[in-house]
């Protein structure tokens, strides 16, 4: 593909606007490659990159379009902001996807939008997007796309049988918030597409011969509860179909379509491969931090509740940056709350691994992270009645409870003591950070130090420890959100062209 002037001037804008939409995800898919086709998503198979930041650039990170009908006070482009405006078709999206793919500089897309002239016609332009990737390019890598809130359900399912993941970003943790700063969307919009893509991914087990939930059977951890049997979400007055029953907007439900016959001869991607399901990787969503006046125990529960409720793959959190100098918004004086980001995706990891429910990390009566300790050492520090704790007797899940042990030393833990007696110099071999859990466990009986169970002085060494967190949560270095055309310094060139332009 020629990098016209006009196509770079594109990149240029579509690529920085996109910026701000986390997309760190590895593939979650398994499908490997097929004779005839170009690249593979094999599980956890993206090489990442990241920018200055900690944020994930690893794909073709860009918009369709910067234009948009919605005027969101907190987004870079509302309607009425005064930037440069661009919009790809969906043959320069495909073309540029394969054209740096073939250079080595990505492993696959993330197609996100603004919302032009109208949520369907901004669906239907990355679904002919993901359409010609997939059946024209026959391409068969990763492909992560935004579900637009509002589309006609038939163009979001279309898109789903194509694309490994899709996410409908929430935005802000409460519908109040919602309805302050982005009066035109509600909740209930967002939640839709969101209830589709989980139920379609139910029906897709189905109709391939597996189950239609994820573990049938098995209990959520921290709920107690199977999926199909958790309420909705509260304010979410969408229906929960089931196969043969209709979706929530009267239409009929996928397997009733007359567009849409047997699913292993239905869109071009089961005839460009056999095994393809529905949104196999998954879908996420997005939650700003900082915009409105959310406290942190409001977005951690609103993320449990999106994973039991919507069986999402992941909850991100994106540290507000005040893009637009709106009176309604904070003044961003004193940077985006990078700290207070960084402690919500260890709370988040919590809950996703180790068990925690999200009343244990955090309460109503302190509704905020302590920004001093990371939550799991400030949830052990306020039950010092369930420690010491003895490595050689304890079950896996008061291992996850200990500060320092981690998932895969807690397996390790319990699979070597079976076969003898343990010692602190093999817990640090297996990966226990010993700095932290020493004050917290007793190996064969005895302490790696003289311990007092008493938190000033488990409280005072844990601080001393000074936990090394990133330069740019700390603030002690001032960054700047890379774009794409910040990652890979030269010039673009094709053979036979002339050069055009800078692709770093």
């Amino acid at each position: 593909m020629e990098l016209t002037a006009d196509i770079f001037s594109k990149l240029e804008i579509l690529s920085d606007a996109a910026k701000y939409d986390v997309a760190c995800t590895s593939s979650g898919s398994s499908r490997r490659g097929v004779k005839g086709t170009m690249g593979s998503a094999v599980a956890a198979g993206l090489c990442h990159c990241f920018s200055a930041d900690g944020r994930c650039i690893s794909l073709l990170k860009i918009l369709l379009t910067n234009e948009c009908v919605y005027d969101c006070k907190y987004c870079l482009n509302r309607l009425s902001n005064d930037v440069p405006r661009a919009s790809f078709t969906p043959e320069e999206i495909a073309e540029l996807t394969i054209s740096f793919y073939r250079r080595n500089y990505i492993e696959g897309l993330f197609l996100s939008s603004g919302i032009r002239k109208n949520p369907d016609f901004t669906m239907e332009q990355i679904y002919q997007a993901v359409h010609l990737l997939r059946v024209q390019y026959r391409f068969n890598g990763y492909i992560h796309v935004k579900a637009i809130p509002g589309a006609d359900p038939l163009l979001i399912e279309k898109t789903g049988w194509l694309v490994d993941r899709m996410s409908a970003n929430l935005e802000l943790p409460t519908a109040d918030g919602l309805r302050s700063l982005a009066p035109q969307k509600s909740r209930k919009t967002i939640l839709t597409p969101m209830r589709q893509i989980q139920m379609g991914r139910r029906e897709s087990r189905l109709l391939l011969g597996g189950s239609s939930v994820p573990g049938a059977g098995a209990s959520v951890p921290g709920t107690g509860k199977s999926f199909s049997q958790r309420e909705a979400l509260p304010g979410d007055t969408s229906r929960k179909p089931g196969v043969g029953q209709n979706v929530g907007d009267g239409r009929k439900s996928f397997s009733q379509r007359e567009a849409l016959p047997q699913v292993n001869q239905s869109f071009a991607l089961q005839e460009f491969h056999p095994d393809a399901s529905f949104v196999p990787a998954g879908q996420s969503t997005q939650m700003i931090v900082g915009a409105s006046g959310e406290s942190d125990y409001e977005i951690v529960h609103m993320a449990e509740a999106m994973y039991q409720k919507f069986d999402l793959k992941r909850v991100f959190y994106s540290a507000f940056v005040n893009t637009t100098k709106d009176p309604a918004l904070p003044d961003g004086r004193e940077g985006p709350p990078l700290l207070r980001e960084h402690r919500l995706y260890q709370a988040d990891f919590l809950m996703r691994f180790y068990q925690f429910r999200a009343e244990e990390i955090i309460s109503a009566e302190n509704p905020f992270l302590n920004v001093h300790l990371d939550p799991k050492c400030n949830w052990a520090l306020n039950h010092l009645e369930f420690f010491p704790v003895e490595v050689q007797t304890a079950d896996y899940h008061t291992l996850l409870r200990i500060p320092g042990v981690g998932v895969k030393s807690a397996r390790r833990i319990m699979a070597s003591r079976r076969l003898g007696s343990l010692d602190y110099q093999a817990l640090k071999k297996f990966g226990v950070v010993l700095k932290r859990a020493m004050y917290f466990i007793t190996c064969s009986g005895k302490t790696m130090v003289p311990l007092r169970m008493n938190e000033g002085f488990i409280l005072t060494n844990l601080l001393g420890l000074r936990e090394r967190l990133p330069a740019s949560v700390t603030g002690e270095n001032r960054f700047e959100q890379m774009s794409l055309l910040d990652l890979y310094p030269g010039t673009v060139t094709t053979p036979g062209t002339q050069e055009v332009g800078r692709y770093g």
